[in-house]
């Protein structure tokens, strides 16, 4: 027979008693973790959102009690009357291990199914499984810390905008349609049949819009939505930190994010040493091969295509630049492992993989008989090594990006090999500005130069005169924050001149019908005195999965989906009825 809560009140949480608290009567609320029979003696240790208190029951004191308790079982939601009093014998592994409640009363408020695995941190279950149940999965003490983790750093990055003069100005959901980059989401009208809203992949007009309406400062926590192919750390939809400022310089916003990350870092016992380090985007590439690259540790790649004679690069097909790095400790790799790294390096686009091992006993390379003993001297002093390094060299299979396209391939061999030989500093937190990025990059699939980050991205001002002559010069006043090797997020200085952003939506190819159709009421509005404005996005769900020690930005949002971007649990997306589709006018095609 279940109980009634009746007027029972909650006195405390579980997690929170502590031996301060003997003495004390309570009434505790929760989950039955784990029950335990030792005869006159029955034990539940009982959970709730701030964690686990065992609760004794004596069947010689309390024989009612002990008789109620011997109906429960896992994952029972019950309240508990009893006192707090002080263990014999202390569990160290708990909070309140110093002390126990003696039950007078035990109401069994809810029946449980036996769950699909364990509500324990250490559990086997797949992720799928975790998702499905996510309901139980959430009653573990990781995805607990992890949510709550999340609420603190964003009430305190809402406190730092707040003290800095910004505010929060929601935008919104439903808009137009202005295909950029990734798909939408989009949503049909059913008073306007065959037309249709779109959900934001960013607010990126409606912020620029309240620049022009002379805001000055804003921010705002938002939910985005991308129909895109999804990684660990991208979902469908995700919040961010959306930023914008009025007559800012560069420097300026980088200042406010820099406090604004402090903060937050600090709210999970992390310092970030300020002001971050900046770096071009073209020295991140030929020195790490990536656009985000992770600065925790060394291994600096280096250029060393002077090292390969011009017969060595016939016979090993390369046409395009060699780039080459020294991993300390490499030198114990074994045949077989560089093999393996040899494919590895295949499978991110490399022609070919050449190693140089400086073994104790001797220097040994796959390549010597190509290049001859001295240029594998060559090779490893312009890489730096010393003895007991691996030299690894790449050359890449894609020819027309040419030095770009080695220096990829190198950069991921270095973090698969920073990674294997245990060489990346885990306690360092690393932030970098990536600056000087190119405006445009060519679209293999449009045969056409495209915009490298939004069309609204600012021009920088000496390059505009190549805007229409060399378009591949032009560089942005976009800038990227990386963390840990992993982006945080995007800005620029925007355009705020109609004719430059006509004359860079001429330059993208978009006809005067394309432009008024995907932005005319934008550009209408650069019209009226747009002031000089600039501001950036940061992925919230990238942050605190960092900050929370976590890979996947699932184990940091309440209700995330899968790879596939479905909703395990509400298994959406799903069906809707004739009678829905007729309402909005709309007729399923099958594939």
């Amino acid at each position: 027979m279940l109980d009634f809560l009746g007027n029972l009140k909650r006195t405390n949480y579980c997690g929170a008693l502590r031996n301060s608290d003997a003495g004390r009567n309570v009434v505790i609320m929760g989950w039955v973790a784990r029950r335990r029979d030792l005869g006159n003696l029955l034990f539940l240790d009982i959970r709730d959102r701030a964690g686990i208190v065992q609760v004794v029951f004596n069947r010689e004191t309390q024989p009612e009690a002990h008789a109620k308790a011997e109906q429960a079982r896992s994952e029972f939601v019950v309240a508990v009357e009893g006192k707090v009093i002080l263990r014999g014998k202390s569990n160290p592994e708990l909070a309140t291990g110093e002390i126990e409640v003696l039950a007078t009363r035990l109401h069994i408020l809810n029946n449980a199914k036996t769950p699909p695995f364990q509500i324990e941190d250490d559990i086997n279950a797949a992720e799928e499984t975790r998702l499905r149940y996510r309901y139980l999965d959430l009653r573990r003490p990781k995805p607990h810390a992890n949510l709550a983790l999340r609420h603190k750093i964003l009430l305190e990055i809402r406190k730092t905008m707040d003290e800095m003069g910004f505010l929060e100005v929601e935008t919104p959901m439903l808009t137009r349609s202005t295909p950029e980059g990734a798909r939408d989401y989009l949503v049909p009208s059913r008073v306007h049949h065959g037309q249709f809203y779109a959900l934001p992949q960013s607010p990126q007009i409606f912020k620029q819009i309240l620049m022009i309406g002379g805001l000055d400062r804003y921010f705002q926590i938002v939910k985005c939505f991308r129909d895109e192919d999804l990684r660990a750390d991208r979902q469908p939809e995700f919040t961010q930190l959306d930023v914008e400022m009025s007559f800012p310089r560069q420097e300026d916003i980088f200042a406010v994010i820099e406090s604004v990350m402090v903060r937050a870092c600090a709210v999970a016992g992390v310092k970030a040493d300020t002001p971050f380090p900046h770096m071009l985007y073209k020295d991140a590439i030929r020195k790490y091969g990536s656009d985000k690259p992770d600065m925790r540790f060394g291994m600096e790649l280096h250029e060393v295509t002077d090292a390969f004679p011009a017969e060595a690069k016939e016979k090993l097909q390369i046409v395009g630049n060699v780039f080459a790095f020294a991993a300390p400790g490499g030198a114990t790799y074994s045949r077989k492992q560089l093999d393996e790294l040899t494919e590895k390096a295949k499978a991110v686009g490399a022609r070919g993989a050449y190693f140089v091992k400086l073994a104790p006993e001797g220097i040994t390379s796959t390549v010597e008989k190509l290049i001859g003993a001295d240029n594998v001297k060559k090779l490893t002093a312009a890489c730096g090594a010393k003895t007991g390094d691996l030299v690894v060299a790449v050359s890449a299979k894609d020819e027309i990006k040419g030095t770009e396209a080695a220096a990829l391939v190198a950069g991921q061999l270095r973090l698969q090999l920073g990674e294997a030989l245990n060489l990346v500093d885990k306690s360092k937190w690393k932030f970098l500005w990536l600056t000087g990025f190119p405006l445009f990059e060519w679209s293999e699939n449009d045969k056409t130069w495209v915009s490298a980050q939004h069309p609204f991205t600012g021009i920088v001002d000496e390059d505009l005169e190549k805007l229409e002559t060399a378009p591949w010069e032009v560089r942005s006043k976009g800038y990227d924050l990386v963390l840990n090797g992993v982006e945080l997020g995007s800005g620029s200085i925007r355009i705020h001149r109609q004719d430059i952003q006509e004359r860079l939506f001429k330059a993208l190819g978009l006809s005067e019908e394309q432009i008024r159709r995907r932005f005319g009421f934008f550009v209408d509005a650069l019209t009226y005195g747009t002031p000089p404005h600039g501001g950036i996005a940061l992925g919230l769900d990238r942050v605190v999965m960092l900050l929370a020690g976590e890979k996947s930005i699932r184990e940091v949002i309440a209700f995330g989906k899968t790879t596939a971007a479905v909703d395990l649990m509400a298994e959406s997306p799903s069906t809707v009825d004739k009678e829905q589709l007729d309402q909005l006018g709309i007729a399923i095609k099958e594939k």
